[in-house]
Formats: structure tokens, sequence, C-alpha cells
């Protein structure tokens, strides 16, 4: 069984994160997961290189993940090596008023990769099923219809919008795109290690904010809609990684792999030229050659 296949979901509830695991239970050398991780980086920059060559599949990946849960120094780490050209990063804040105006998915759709590129979103339309699940108040600052009070998003608007995401992942995959999802999983005691650190640390002040606090508050509502969005949006072509993420260079191997196993399912390869292209290579060889 590869990583893949242990932290993979690809059925509707079948996941419960109580019984994730959020460390590994195999102990293996710092040492040897960096070197493992950079072996994927090799064999991610070669996979890049075919992608963007072919320009026929495209890849999103989405990392959701609780505060503090390490997305940006995944992203940092595991995309290092591939040419910057062809990957592109897009991280989604609080909607402003123009997306509002706009459907849900409108803002989301504008940042899906181009065919032969790498696209990674640092939280995704999945925050709408999440944090407004926690706080479906926001849901009214989008003036949807004729929803006017918190009490009208209930389970029924949630099972709607997990529809959409599925059919919205379903054309992706059809138009060619493979859509990796990540949730980095981690313990409420790890988070508040990373907090204090945050604190404590005067370099890493900077990355503290006063509304992590508060929302950790809500740690239960939030883990119970992390686990629905991931039962109720695992499907068999779009399935979800649920990866242990206490020990950040462990969970880091962990996606490095995944991304690689399954990029090297695309049937990718370099273009063949036609016969006159290569006839014209042949010509521009020899006026090369006839140079010297």
């Amino acid at each position: 069984m590869t990583l893949a296949d242990s932290y993979r979901y690809d059925k509707f509830d079948t996941c419960n994160l109580k019984k994730a695991l959020t460390a590994a239970t195999a102990k293996i050398e710092k040492n040897q997961i960096k070197a493992q991780i950079a072996e994927n980086i090799d064999k991610l920059t070669e996979l890049q290189g075919m992608l963007s060559a072919q320009n026929r599949y495209g890849v999103l990946i989405v990392f959701q993940a609780m505060d503090a849960a390490g997305k940006d120094s995944m992203i940092r780490h595991v995309m290092s090596g591939i040419n910057p050209a062809g990957c592109q990063v897009t991280s989604f804040k609080q909607p402003t008023n123009l997306e509002l105006d706009h459907d849900y998915l409108w803002r989301i759709h504008q940042h899906v990769p181009a065919r032969g590129m790498i696209g990674i979103f640092n939280r995704s339309y999945y925050e709408d099923v999440l944090i407004s699940r926690v706080h479906p108040e926001i849901v009214l600052n989008a003036h949807l219809g004729s929803i006017d009070k918190p009490a009208q998003v209930d389970q029924h608007f949630f099972k709607q919008r997990y529809e959409d995401i599925r059919y919205f992942e379903k054309y992706l995959s059809r138009n060619g795109f493979l859509i990796l999802k990540f949730f980095l999983h981690i313990s409420k005691e790890e988070q508040r290690k990373r907090f204090l650190r945050r604190i404590e640390l005067p370099s890493h002040n900077w990355k503290f904010s006063e509304a992590d606090i508060k929302e950790r508050k809500y740690w239960k509502n939030y883990q119970k809609a992390y686990q629905d969005a991931i039962n109720q949006t695992a499907t068999e072509n779009n399935p979800w990684y649920v990866i242990p993420s206490d020990d950040k260079w462990y969970s880091r191997m962990c996606v490095s792999n995944i991304i690689v196993e399954r990029m090297k399912e695309l049937p990718l390869s370099y273009p063949k030229l036609l016969p006159e292209q290569q006839e014209k290579l042949r010509e521009a060889l020899n006026i090369l050659n006839s140079e010297n």
C-alpha cells in the first residue's frame, strides 16, 4: 500500500477525523525524509516539464487546514524545485464586494490553472462550506436570493453547496485537470504549541493573529465542518488526502509522494515532431554546423 492509498478517502461518509492520524505511526529519521522529499522534487520537476511541453493537462492542488497546520511552508518546500513559470499559487482571503456580487465559485474559476500549468490553492472554494458552516451569518453578506437569516443557512443549504463542488470538480476533470485535495490534519495540542512559538519567538510574531485564538474556540465545530466537507466531496476521481501533520517534515514527504504518484497516472510525454518538423530541425542543424 502506498502513501496515496493510506491517507486517501474516495467514498462518501468514510472519514472520521477523530480516528484519523495526526502523527506518523512509523519512526522515520529526518535525514531519510529530507532525502525522499529531494527525490520527489526531482521527479516533480521532470513531470512538470512534460506537463508544460505537452500542454494537454493541468494540475490543481488544493490545501486546506486548521490555522498553523503548515500550508505555507508545505508549498514552499514541496514546490521549491519546479519552474516558477509553470506554477501559480493563489491564496483566497475574505471575499471582496465585487466577488460577493457574483456566485461563490466565480472568483475561484478565474484562478484555475491553464493547461500545462500546476495551480496551487492555499485555502480554496472549500472555505464556503467551512468557515460559513461555523459562522453562517457571513453568508448573508452575499445577498443570496431570499436568504436573509442565519437560520436559513442550514443543512439543506450546505448539501446543495457540496453538490455544486462535486459538479465543479467533475467538470474540471472532464476538461483535463487533475485535482489533488489535501487536508493537513493536526491535533489541537500541536496547534497550541505552534501558536505559543509564534508568540515567544520575536521572528515569528508577525505570524500571530488574534483571530486565530478566537477561532480556536470553535475547534470542534471546524472539525465537524471539515469532516462533513470531506465526506460529501470525496469521490473516486477526486479523492481527499487527510495527511498527518503534527510533524511538518513527515507531512511534506507524504504530500510530495502523493503528487508524484498521481501525476505519473497522467499520460504525460514530450510531444513527438511530425516528419516535416523533423526535417526543419535537420536543416537548422546543418545551417548551424556550416557556420564552423
